[in-house]
C-alpha cells in the first residue's frame, strides 16, 4: 500500500532543494548580502533570514504536496490548537523584546530583541516545515529510533558543516545536538501535531547556541532566564494541549456513528 512507502525520489527532491538553495544564501556564493546592506537594517536581516530558510522551506512545500498525493498527512501549522501554538510562541517574543539584546547596529536593544526573536522564529519554522512538517511524516512508518536518526543525520548533513572551519569535535557535538533535536523536538510534533510548536523549541536551541542575530547580544544568566521560563510554561501548556486532545479524541471514539 502506498500509506506505508516511502518515496526515496520525494526524499531526493526536498534535499536538492533545501540543500543547493539555503546554502547558496547561507555560504554567500554570490555575494547577495553586500547588496542587501543598502536596505534598512532591520530589512537586511529578516531578509537574510527568510533567503538561507528558503531552501528547506520550498523543498519540503513541494515535497509536502507530493506527499499528499499518496497519504494524508498529521502535522499541519498550527496542528490541534491554533490558540496554544501561538501562546507558545508569545512567550519567547515577550521575553525577548523585554530583556532586550545588545548589537553592532546602534538599533535600541529592546527592538533589536523583538527583530531578532521574529526573525529566527520565521527562520525556524521555515525550517521545521521540512524537519517535522514532511520528513517525519515520510519516515512516519518507521520506528521511532530509526525515524530519528535519520532525521537528525539529514538535518546534519543539511547544514554542511563538515565543510566550514570547525573542528572534528565541533562537528560531532554539533550531530550530537540535531540527533537530540530531531527526538527531541520530533516527540512536540507528534503530541502537538504542530510545526509552531515544534519552531518554538527549535527557537530556544537557536537562542542558547547556534543564533548568528545574537552572536554575544545576550549574556549566560539572560539565556537561563530564557530558557527556564520559555520552557517551564510550554510543558504546563503542552500538558494542557495533550490532554484537551487526547479527550476530544476519546469522546469521537465513543461518539454513535449517524
Amino acid at each position: 500500500m502506498k500509506e506505508n512507502i516511502i518515496d526515496f525520489k520525494r526524499i531526493l527532491i526536498f534535499l536538492i532543494i533545501a540543500i543547493s538553495l539555503s546554502n547558496i544564501f547561507r555560504f554567500d556564493v554570490f555575494g547577495t548580502k553586500e547588496i542587501l546592506q543598502k536596505l534598512p537594517t532591520w530589512m537586511y536581516l529578516i531578509s537574510v533570514v527568510l533567503l538561507e530558510g528558503s531552501g528547506v522551506f520550498i523543498g519540503a512545500l513541494i515535497a509536502i504536496y507530493l506527499l499528499r498525493k499518496d497519504r494524508k498527512t498529521s502535522i499541519s501549522f498550527y496542528g490541534t490548537s491554533n490558540r496554544k501554538g501561538l501562546l507558545m510562541s508569545a512567550i519567547p517574543i515577550v521575553l525577548l523584546t523585554i530583556i532586550g539584546v545588545k548589537n553592532d547596529y546602534e538599533i535600541n536593544i529592546n527592538l533589536y530583541g523583538l527583530i531578532v526573536v521574529l526573525g529566527s522564529l520565521i527562520y525556524c519554522i521555515m525550517e521545521e516545515f521540512g524537519w517535522r512538517g514532511y520528513l517525519q511524516e515520510e519516515l512516519k512508518n518507521l520506528k521511532p529510533v530509526k525515524r530519528y536518526l535519520i532525521i537528525g543525520f539529514i538535518w546534519y548533513f543539511w547544514h554542511l558543516t563538515f565543510l566550514t572551519e570547525a573542528t572534528i569535535s565541533e562537528n560531532l557535538f554539533f550531530l550530537g545536538m540535531l540527533l537530540f533535536g530531531s527526538w527531541g523536538i520530533g516527540q512536540v510534533a507528534e503530541s502537538t501535531k504542530s510545526i509552531l510548536a515544534s519552531a518554538c523549541f527549535h527557537l530556544i536551541i537557536q537562542i542558547m547556541m547556534f543564533n548568528s542575530l545574537i552572536k554575544n547580544g545576550l549574556d549566560g544568566t539572560q539565556k537561563l532566564i530564557i530558557l527556564g521560563v520559555s520552557v517551564f510554561l510550554w510543558i504546563l501548556i503542552l500538558k494542557k494541549w495533550q490532554n484537551k486532545y487526547e479527550l476530544k479524541s476519546l469522546n469521537e471514539e465513543q461518539s454513535p456513528n449517524r
